[in-house]
């Protein structure tokens, strides 16, 4: 779990529900309509602008960026150093012992190439196209997420002007007034609530972590690619390190 976007989201939450009951009637924010219109107005938009399939993977795009843990670089660094090491004692088919500890379906499927032979070309040509869909998956579900946190403002805006005009249908009446223009204003609040808590900033982390996610694939490709040319431990660390900065290698020591 990544606890920065969890403590983010709780915090945040946390704060606009202490202004909220700290600063009178905290019933005034409650509003079935402007709920209605606001979060069911950006699912419809967002089922128009995408298809099906890609919405209902929202669910699954906002598990990855809260509950998806990455692997750090020196524990990547450090399983290919302990694999070219087995690879030039006991060759490519004692690897197969590793798999089940690998952990990573990536690296799994890495691995198992190693072990049947194939070619250097034909690895890096499989784990690129990986890497390659990969970023395209991550970067639907970002697109998807931005385009909710553009949705939901726009249709908050929405609510607001019906029940602007609800409310000037009731100039007649000063004693309306007020409560019609909180109801009206209700639904701008919840526009930028979802979005600018929720939408936005998981679309931001997915980002992030997918750039991470590809970058450690590519450590993981170079790693297999040199265990597959016979490179020395030493020589698969210093490959793999050089996605690293020179302050990040000073860090990462791995044992061979």
């Amino acid at each position: 779990m990544d606890i920065g976007t969890v403590v983010g989201l709780g915090a945040g939450f946390l704060c606009i529900a202490w202004s909220i009951f700290s600063g009178g009637d905290w019933r005034v924010f409650i509003n079935v309509p402007s709920l209605m219109i606001t979060v069911g107005g950006m699912v419809c938009a967002t089922l128009i602008h995408f298809s099906l399939g890609q919405v209902t993977r929202i669910v699954s795009v906002v598990k990855k960026t809260l509950f998806y843990k990455l692997p750090t670089e020196n524990e990547l660094i450090q399983k290919m150093v302990n694999y070219s090491a087995i690879n030039r004692r006991d060759g490519a088919l004692a690897l197969e012992r590793q798999i089940p500890d690998a952990g990573d379906d990536f690296l799994v499927k890495g691995l198992q190439m190693v072990i049947d032979g194939q070619s250097e070309e034909a690895i890096e040509r499989q784990l690129s196209m990986e890497i390659q869909y990969l970023q395209e998956r991550h970067g639907d579900g970002k697109k998807l997420l931005e385009f909710m946190g553009s949705a939901a403002p726009a249709w908050g805006m929405v609510g607001t002007l019906i029940g602007l005009v609800q409310m000037l249908g009731t100039l007649n009446d000063p004693s309306q007034i007020g409560g019609g223009m909180a109801t009206a204003l209700i639904t701008t609040f919840y526009g930028s609530f979802v979005s600018n808590l929720f939408c936005l900033p998981l679309a931001g982390k997915l980002g992030v972590r997918s750039k991470k996610e590809a970058i450690l694939r590519e450590m993981v490709m170079e790693g297999l690619l040199g265990i597959v040319r016979g490179e020395s431990p030493t020589g698969v660390r210093e490959k793999m390190q050089a996605f690293l900065s020179a302050q990040h290698r000073q860090e990462l020591k791995p044992n061979i």
